[in-house]
């Protein structure tokens, strides 16, 4: 994908660090020794993994400290063996995009067990007070700006939508709750189906919905690749008016919303987010942060702000 044409208003490594009173300048109380070692486990190698994964690293050499990865690839015995492969690395401290809420007991644990920090990307335990912090965008909130959409645009009419929801994680079924729980009662929501953040598989889980129900007015999509997808099945079953609703705020989405394909986006900026995991992390660790969670800010856009969206992911760095 090339770089975006829209305006960049803040480099992230400068909104990163603004965000965090971070400086370039390494403390020398950590890196008396040597630069600080962060250990980044990655969840997966599609390309919301693979651009974080660049952002952390990129982040993390741009702030005179060193960076060792590992992936889990969706497995969550995979991701322990990754925590304890960081903690055997002597890394000072671990930043973890977990596959799922579930596994993060096990490895907040083990690293605690190791007096090793652990900062977590997307998802939180409840009790934060074993963890050095988290970098998280509202994920229930994103799903909320995509009911709000629909209930403006329905404007108390009686209406139907859909839901093509990700893998089943904890993450996906927050967006969807998001979404789900913040209709208007005029909105009755007919039927969801898994899209397991595939393209094809969304497309085939659409042309099952629009089936199922073919007098749905709206669609909510948990991020735009699937969207695509949502739409050629739509299309093909004569259901061009079917508006969606979907979440990420890519180039390619939001072209897709100049066209007409999609109705709304919510910016989620995977860059910021990666960015941002290793700034708070070294703020925490040099003691210059003391707000354990920092936020990457999420927005509605539409066909008449597309412009002004977030960079999701800079390939060309």
């Amino acid at each position: 994908m090339p770089r975006s044409s829209r305006p960049v208003l803040t480099a992230v490594l400068g909104l990163a660090l603004l965000a965090t009173g971070c400086s370039l300048v390494p403390d020398s109380g950590v890196t008396s020794k040597g630069p600080t070692v962060l250990g980044f486990i990655n969840g997966g190698t599609d390309p919301y993994h693979t651009c974080l994964q660049t952002a952390v690293t990129t982040t993390t050499q741009n702030n005179l400290s060193k960076v060792v990865t590992a992936n889990s690839n969706g497995s969550k015995s995979a991701e322990l063996r990754n925590v304890r492969r960081m903690i055997a690395d002597k890394v000072d401290a671990i930043i973890l995009i977990s596959v799922d809420a579930s596994a993060l007991n096990a490895d907040i644990a083990a690293a605690q067990k190791a007096h090793v920090p652990i900062f977590l990307i997307a998802l939180m335990p409840a009790d934060d007070s074993k963890i050095l912090g988290a970098a998280v965008g509202d994920l229930t909130g994103i799903g909320k700006l995509d009911a709000q959409w629909v209930s403006d645009d329905a404007a108390g009419k009686s209406v139907k939508a859909g839901v093509i929801s990700g893998d089943g994680s904890t993450s996906s079924d927050m967006m969807v709750a998001g979404f789900t729980k913040n209709l208007p009662a005029n909105v009755q929501v007919v039927g969801e189906e898994l899209g397991m953040y595939n393209q094809p598989k969304a497309k085939a889980a659409a042309a099952k919905l629009i089936q199922a129900h073919p007098d749905i007015q709206y669609a909510f999509v948990a991020n735009e690749d699937m969207a695509f997808g949502v739409r050629q099945a739509f299309d093909a079953a004569g259901a061009q008016s079917v508006k969606i609703v979907t979440v990420n705020g890519t180039d390619p989405g939001l072209a897709a919303l100049k066209s007409g394909k999609f109705a709304a986006t919510v910016s989620n900026s995977v860059q910021d987010l990666g960015a941002l995991a290793v700034t708070h992390t070294l703020g925490l660790l040099r003691k210059e942060d003391k707000n354990k969670i920092a936020r990457v800010s999420t927005r509605l856009v539409t066909k008449a702000n597309a412009d002004t969206a977030h960079i999701y992911c800079d390939t060309d760095g």
